[in-house]
């Protein structure tokens, strides 16, 4: 099938331990704000930081009224053409588990709302979109929604697509991440030579990509993929997969490499991540040197949500054409590589957007300032 149309981001909210909206998410990042939280709740005889959403309100609640604000703000009438895409690698599972502590028992547990499709069944009932489809690749989910957005656009399947990526806090995960080892006592401090590991976190993340831009807009220019295979749950030590993803990203984008200005990272804070990723952006880009952070030293790592909420924080720098900030490098791992401590102001036109996940899953989304048709 011919590709010939382009796939715009034309409007995202968000909502994270960063901010209960995009504003306050970005001005978080840029301000370099403190938004993790020390907790002793999860695990055992351990006190993690974590990355924990600060309101009243339920996280369902939180899903419904953020996909609202999105659609209300689009020049939808209805959602009879509009395909949902969740992206999710917890699902419903913490609804799950408040049930099973609360009762000590799985009697009162409804399987219906636990699956990964179980969000999705949630939103479709109440906003009635034409069809549904849900992605659970671990940390590249909802990277993988918004490349499929990408696709189902290009090739006129769609005119109208909610990719939604989206995980709350759990215990399964946030216990199954310290049974790695891998979890951090402190905020992340993702390419820090010093860094102890990363911050589970929650999020919401909606964006509307359509095939007609409107004001303002990002268009989501290129999705490039690989699977290394290297192990089951660390990366390829040289950053092969992610390597891959990033030149597949760029080819698919049909742009020429040096004109990326900002790589906003993967960057958990494990050893082993951000060593390999940093590996693959120096094969990568040999004649120029992009600007570099991670945003998950604001927002902690939203895993399902990651790819999603990271390509609205790249959507918000190119809009405002500003380069977001890491929070803490005092010693980076490496020499070779231009790390943005503050938020620098400059000319952008394009970003790359890397989500990397268990398995060697790799993902990559290019984004660029819409210009003339």
């Amino acid at each position: 099938m011919t590709i010939n149309k382009k796939a715009y981001i034309n409007n995202y909210e968000a909502v994270s331990c960063a901010g209960l909206d995009t504003t306050q998410l970005f001005a978080s990042i840029c301000e370099k704000k403190d938004c993790i939280s020390i907790d002793n709740h999860y695990v055992q005889e351990r006190e993690v930081a974590i990355g924990k959403i600060n309101s009243d309100e339920e996280f369902n609640t939180l899903l419904l009224n953020t996909c609202s604000k999105v659609l209300k703000q689009s020049n939808l009438e209805n959602y009879d053409d509009t395909l949902l895409i969740v992206g999710s690698s917890v699902g419903g599972m913490n609804q799950t588990e408040e049930i099973f502590f609360k009762d000590k028992s799985y009697e009162n547990i409804d399987y219906k709302k636990h699956p990964i499709d179980a969000i999705a069944y949630l939103l479709k009932q109440k906003f009635s979109f034409y069809d549904d489809i849900s992605f659970s690749t671990a940390c590249t989910s909802s990277a993988n929604a918004l490349g499929y957005a990408k696709e189902v656009i290009n090739k006129g399947i769609y005119k109208n697509v909610l990719v939604v990526g989206v995980d709350a806090l759990s215990y399964t995960t946030v216990c199954g991440f310290s049974a790695l080892s891998v979890l951090s006592s402190k905020p992340c401090t993702p390419f820090e030579k010093e860094r102890e590991g990363m911050n589970v976190a929650e999020a919401i993340a909606v964006l509307l990509i359509q095939d007609e831009k409107q004001e303002n807009c990002i268009e989501l220019c290129g999705a490039g993929y690989s699977s290394d295979a290297h192990h089951m749950t660390q990366p390829h030590p040289e950053g092969e997969g992610a390597l891959e993803a990033m030149q597949n990203a760029i080819t698919n984008a049909n742009i020429n490499k040096d004109l990326i200005s900002y790589i906003n990272a993967h960057g958990t804070g494990t050893m082993a991540n951000d060593s390999s990723e940093l590996n693959a952006i120096s094969k990568l880009f040999t004649n120029t040197s992009p600007y570099v952070s991670s945003t998950k030293s604001f927002t902690g790592h939203t895993l399902g949500a990651a790819g999603a909420i990271e390509a609205i924080i790249s959507c918000m720098a190119l809009q405002e054409q500003i380069i977001p900030p890491s929070k803490d490098i005092q010693n980076p791992e490496r020499e070779d590589i231009s790390f943005s401590n503050e938020p620098i102001k400059q000319e952008i036109k394009y970003i790359l957007s890397n989500s990397f996940a268990f398995g060697g899953n790799n993902t990559s989304i290019l984004l660029g300032v819409c210009g003339e048709d």
